[in-house]
């Protein structure tokens, strides 16, 4: 059963045509696999591109960061929800508010100085915070919202 009539319908989004590394699922509007938005680095580089500079607790010093803001992503898909749940090639999990995504900029990360960043080092993907410019973000309970190798968001 389509939409009602004289209400359009969200149009799909591009398949991939390279390996896929992000899966977002849940309650989203705008899909290209069944219920599934899936994405290949082209279609993660064509979101608006953004860069941020923060230490992390994990790295020595300030780091350059390069990659999207999850809010566009989300945006993008169609997201509605409280919560996402990010998970990584590890099997790390955890849910993250949706608020996170608009009171700060988070980043999703492709590369750090410079560098692509590789399942071996973080990568693909890094769940990033702009720790430095926020008093508030350099609590131990955003540490852990810092998803590296992440592949996975399932909205809800």
């Amino acid at each position: 059963m389509g939409p009602p009539a004289g209400q359009a319908q969200e149009p799909a989004l591009p398949a991939p045509t390279g390996k896929v590394v992000l899966t977002v699922s849940g309650n989203i509007s705008k899909t290209n696999r069944g219920n599934l938005a899936v994405f290949d680095d082209d279609m993660l580089g064509a979101l608006p591109r953004i860069h941020l500079e923060t230490t992390t607790v994990v790295t020595d010093g300030v780091k350059r960061f390069d990659g999207f803001l999850m809010r566009d992503l989300l945006a993008y898909v169609g997201a509605d929800g409280g919560t996402v749940t990010a998970i990584a090639l590890n099997d790390y999990v955890i849910d993250i508010p949706m608020e996170d995504f608009s009171r700060f900029d988070v980043l999703v990360a492709t590369s750090m100085d410079g560098t692509r960043l590789l399942p071996s080092d973080k990568g693909p993907l890094w769940i990033v915070y702009p720790r430095d410019d926020h008093q508030e973000l350099q609590d131990i309970r955003y540490d852990y919202r810092w998803v590296w190798q992440l592949i996975e968001l399932d909205v809800r």
